[in-house]
């Protein structure tokens, strides 16, 4: 027999369209083995070789066979399929040939089911042998490998088996334990306890089991919210009221029906519809049921139980009674009685249609407009739908609206259903961003939600209300969303947002209603991503399938999967998914070595169109995320092979380029990201370490210290277990770089050390990349110096070296550190401003050295006078950093920001800047730059009056400030100097100013000293020496001068007219 792979009904061989349904039975391609997700019935009999000792061999098959024939009768009434029997065990999976998003709750109820089925055979058993039966049962719900279910080869394999058989291990007599996922699925529709979590063999942690104590009739397993406000639907709200205010109008019947996918909205239209109609309309409601025995009617039905008020335990008799009082009138009632059961006597359908349009006619009369909601018709049966043909037709002189909902799948049945005269289609379409954000104020109340929470959710459900319900709940109840004080905040990183099981159930339930061919063409797509081009699908799907790749991908596209759409990433002609959880859905069908294997298709088809079209690099991160894919599956599947380490490889080389891409455009987090994955996929070996050396120092520019130190560290003990001298003075230059902006005491000896050791090593191995990191090195030993002058020497042979290595990213850096240094040392102001200009031009696209160069530039046009200029070129420089990741240089950018705020005089924007500086440092341990920053807050507190405060913050810069740490330690000196002296401690705050001023003697930071002897003649003015205070402030003019500070030598003059 082979099964129809769109209603799993069971034809012959001969067959080639499905005898039920007419669908193809024989794909173009071959079946294949697929993952999916089914819940898992296993029920064990207990006691049965007992049986044996009491019962003759042939009473015993005579009890087992019954027994077996009522589990699997009540298993498929559900939609099981019965995987095998396993001695006394059943095997039932859910989710076979088809998935249905209520797999989990018709597994819950079939095997609640089973039990009151036992209890009726138990009765039997031991009226006709003197024995009852016990079971034990687990239901769990995850991811299997299966056959392909067009064949009958559907054996199911994976950890979800292995967990259900121990569920039902440790179940009581006659108990159903469930599984934590199947929980989660059916949570509104059961009532459970609680059991102890098993510690199941194999397993690392306890798994969470519940007993199954109840499952409530036509409910849900996950009951959506009703009483949230409507969001976004007014034009078709209108639309609705104005079909049923016609049908008041000209007393005639008229048809709704609201169409939308799983989720957007429907139901909650119809409530709110139905909410604002007031007296005296009657509104009854029915819902079409997906599976079941008799369910043809079952909407008139509810509808009926509705409008009558009859129980469900209402004897027959009762019921009738009420239905006469409803109706009337007998016919009628007879009728109606034979719909609900409670008559023998049957009627032809034509007689069942006139007896339902009566009613409805009849409660029109007597208590004003009906509606008559029917919810699912998606589902319904083909006599339903002639039925409210029928009434549309027939009905008159009454006023009846028909307000049904469906999803888009009733479309592919009926394409001209709703339009006919007297009835209305409304489609609704995904909320836009705004309404979205709405539902999450609506679920979480008027706290406030984190914009990247907020913005993670909106894009993730793609306009669809539910999944936006369901992804906030799940956060919240995963604690990844918790509150704090009035509003909500993220309690890890939102980006990698998972998809809740409800929502994945509901989209795998779609997806397989497609036939196994354009299963066979979605699948591939998925693989390509959200946007895909079909020339990329025919590279990846089946020989047999290619030429009917463009037929599939329409009709896949009208029922509403995906829709047509240029591919941007490769501008094809191509299509997007409807939703990215649809992608995803696909995607999760493959297997991993499927995956694995059209993913290298997907790289070798790009790769030739690339080169056709004459492409450069710009999409190496693109194909080597792919790349990447396919390595991490092969892997995920056992220990790797040639190939899979050969992928590895590839993956890791277009990685590093695009990691190291982005560190030449200064975007130092997708540098981190790339370069971090880059190293991942292959083995220890010298490319590796280099990867590691880069990420290192992206890592740092972000300010994330403790994980580059880590990496570093790696890096280091992997050069010396290599034994490699080259990569060891590489790997310990790059530690020693990024530990500046947490240098600790002994840093600088350590160094120069590094350094002395490194250069003849790099020198013989004609090293330029690695000369250019020691020079780097070296440029930060004498910037912390304060040695400006060999400073810019040490940047001009960053240079030398990198553009010899072609190592962009390092001579920009060299030209940025050099500008850093003409600002700082000896170099004129006009001549320092020229430089920095011509090293702008040089720069050019590179983002993070224009935007070092510009504080410096900004500083110099600010000592020049030019505050409008300056304060435009440094909110463009740290505007560039922040946007690129340099999180310590945007965290630093006050050391220059607050210098031109303090010579334009606002010594309340210096404060700002200086303090905001403070802030950020502090909160990622920064320790290098710190003790400078706080040192100059100290000191435009100062200026501000604000002594306490400004001798709090210097004496944390002492504690914080290394030895040989110059500019940290003058700092700190100067502004205690100034606070000491006010104090009456004038002795020592002379000797404290004094030592800064030789400190800064040490240096050719010219500016700094000028500063410092600036605040020296402060401290002096205490003491009374005018003449000492002449001296000091001539000297620091003179240097102002000899700098071309402008402003900074105005100011002295001032001071020097007042003395």
């Amino acid at each position: 027999m082979q099964v129809c792979p769109s209603c799993g009904e069971e034809n012959p061989e001969r067959f080639r369209l499905c005898g039920y349904c007419g669908t193809p039975l024989a794909p173009a391609v071959a079946p294949t083995e697929e993952r999916r997700t089914v819940t898992i019935v296993f029920s064990d009999l207990q006691g049965s070789t007992k049986l044996g000792e009491t019962l003759d061999p042939e009473a015993v098959r005579e009890v087992m066979s019954r027994y077996f024939d009522v589990m699997t009768a009540v298993l498929r009434r559900h939609g099981a399929t019965i995987e095998k029997f396993i001695g006394d065990a059943i095997m039932a999976v859910f989710g076979l040939p088809r998935v249905h998003e209520d797999d989990a709750l018709r597994a819950v109820r079939a095997a609640h089911e089973t039990q009151a089925a036992l209890a009726g055979l138990n009765d039997e058993l031991e009226r006709a042998y003197g024995i009852r039966l016990t079971n034990r049962t687990g239901v769990n719900t995850g991811e299997v490998v299966t056959g392909d279910a067009a064949t009958a080869q559907r054996l199911v394999t994976g950890d979800t088996v292995n967990t259900t058989a121990r569920l039902e291990q440790a179940a009581g007599p006659n108990e159903i334990l469930i599984g934590d996922l199947t929980l989660r699925l059916v949570r509104d529709a059961v009532t459970v306890s609680p059991v102890e979590p098993l510690e199941l063999k194999g397993k690392a942690e306890r798994v969470p089991a519940y007993r199954l104590d109840q499952v409530h009739a036509n409910v849900d397993g996950l009951a959506r919210r009703q009483d949230s406000p409507l969001v976004g639907r007014v034009v078709e709200l209108n639309r609705l009221r104005a079909l049923f205010d016609e049908a008041i109008e000209q007393q005639v019947p008229r048809m709704a029906t609201i169409i939308g996918e799983a989720g957007v909205g429907k139901t909650r239209l119809t409530r709110e519809l139905v909410g604002s109609l007031g007296e005296p309309t009657v509104v009854v409601r029915g819902r079409c049921l997906p599976y079941g025995d008799g369910i043809t009617f079952w909407p008139v039905a509810e509808a009926i139980l509705d409008a009558a008020s009859i129980a469900t335990d209402d004897p027959g008799e009762v019921g009738l009674a009420k239905l006469q009082a409803l109706t009337d009138d007998r016919e009628v009632t007879l009728r109606l009685g034979s719909i609900l059961g409670f008559t023998q006597e049957h009627f032809a359908i034509d007689e069942l249609f006139w007896g339902i349009r009566r009613w409805l006619e009849l409660m029109a009369e007597a208590r004003g407009p009906v509606v008559w909601v029917i919810d699912d018709i998606h589902w319904a049966e083909a006599t339903l739908l002639d039925l409210i043909g029928h009434l549309l037709e027939t009905v008159e002189q009454h006023a009846l609206l028909l307000l049904c909902s469906s999803r888009h799948d009733l479309l592919d049945r009926y394409p001209d259903w709703a339009n006919s005269p007297g009835s209305e289609r409304i489609v609704l379409e995904p909320l836009n961003d705004a309404d979205a954000a709405e539902v999450i104020t609506n679920v979480l109340g008027t706290a406030g939600i984190p914009r990247v929470a907020r913005d993670r959710v909106v894009q993730a459900a793609e306009g669809n209300p539910l999944f936006v319900e369901q992804l906030v709940s799940m956060l919240v109840d995963s604690g990844q969303l918790r509150r704090s004080g009035d509003g909500w905040e993220a309690a890890v990183d939102l980006r990698d947002l998972a998809v809740p099981p409800t929502i994945q159930a509901l989209v795998a339930a779609r997806l397989d209603l497609l036939a196994s061919d354009e299963r066979a063409v979605i699948e591939p797509a998925s693989v390509a991503g959200l946007e895909f081009a079909v020339d990329a699908v025919r590279a990846l799907v089946p020989d047999g399938l290619v030429d009917r790749v463009s037929s599939h991908l329409l009709e896949i596209e009208r029922k509403q999967l995906i829709r047509s759409a240029r591919s941007t990433s490769f501008d094809e002609d191509g299509y997007r998914f409807h939703h990215g959880m649809i992608r995803d859905a696909a995607y999760q069908n493959l297997l991993k070595r499927a995956r694995s294997k059209l993913h290298e298709q997907f790289v070798t088809w790009a790769d030739r169109v690339n080169a056709e079209r004459d492409r450069g690099g710009e999409y190496d991160e693109i194909l080597a995320y792919h790349l990447e894919q396919a390595h991490r599956y092969l892997g995920e599947l056992g220990p790797l092979d040639a190939h899979g380490r050969a992928l590895g490889l590839q993956a890791s080389g277009r990685l590093g380029v695009a990691g190291r891409r982005a560190m030449n455009r200064g975007d130092m987090p997708a540098a981190a990201n790339l370069l971090r994955r880059a190293a991942a996929v292959i083995d220890e070996s010298p490319d590796k370490l280099e990867l590691l050396i880069d990420l290192g120092e992206a890592l740092s520019e972000m300010g994330s210290f403790a994980e580059a130190e880590g990496v570093l560290t790696e890096a280091h003990e992997a050069a010396q277990r290599m034994s490699d001298e080259r990569l060891l003075a590489k790997t310990r230059v790059a530690r020693l770089a990024a530990q500046l902006y947490t240098a600790a005491e002994g840093w600088t000896s350590h160094a120069d050390e590094a350094f002395a050791a490194a250069l003849p090593t790099f020198e013989a191995a004609e090293d330029h990349d690695g000369l250019a990191l020691a020079w780097r090195l070296r440029f930060g030993r004498h910037g912390m110096a304060m040695r400006f002058g060999e400073a810019a020497e040490a940047a001009e042979r960053v240079v030398a070296h990198a553009r010899v290595a072609r190592n962009r990213r390092y001579e920009t850096r060299g030209a940025s550190g050099y500008a850093q240094s003409v600002l700082l040392g000896p170099t004129p102001v006009p001549e320092a401003i020229e430089r920095c200009r011509q090293l702008l031009a040089e720069v050019e696209t590179d983002r993070h050295a224009s935007a070092f160069i510009r504080t410096a530039l900004a500083q110099l046009e600010a000592m020049d006078n030019r505050i409008d200029e300056a304060r435009t070129l440094y909110d463009e420089a740290v505007t560039q950093l922040r946007e690129l990741g340099s999180a310590v240089l945007a965290a630093s950018s006050s050391i220059d920001s607050a210098q031109i705020e303090f010579l334009a005089g606002d010594l309340v924007a210096a404060e700002r800047l200086l303090r905001a500086d403070h802030d950020a440092l502090t909160a990622m341990g920064e320790r290098s730059l710190l003790p400078s920053v706080d040192g100059r807050l100290a000191r435009v507190l100062y200026a501000l009056e604000r002594f306490e405060e400004a001798e709090a913050i210097a004496r944390s810069a002492q504690s914080m400030s290394m030895d040989d740490d110059l500019d940290a330690q003058a700092m700190w000196r100067s502004v205690l100097a100034m606070i000491v002296a006010r104090k009456g401690e004038t002795d020592a705050a002379v000797r404290m100013a004094r030592d800064a001023v030789e400190l800064r003697r040490r240096s050719d930071a010219i500016i700094y000293l000028a500063d410092t002897l600036t605040d020296l003649g402060e401290v002096l003015r205490f003491t009374g020496r005018e003449d000492e205070v002449l001296a000091v402030r001539t000297e620091a003019l003179r240097l102002y001068e000899q700098k071309g500070d402008v402003v900074s030598a105005g100011r002295v003059r001032a001071l020097l007219a007042e003395s």
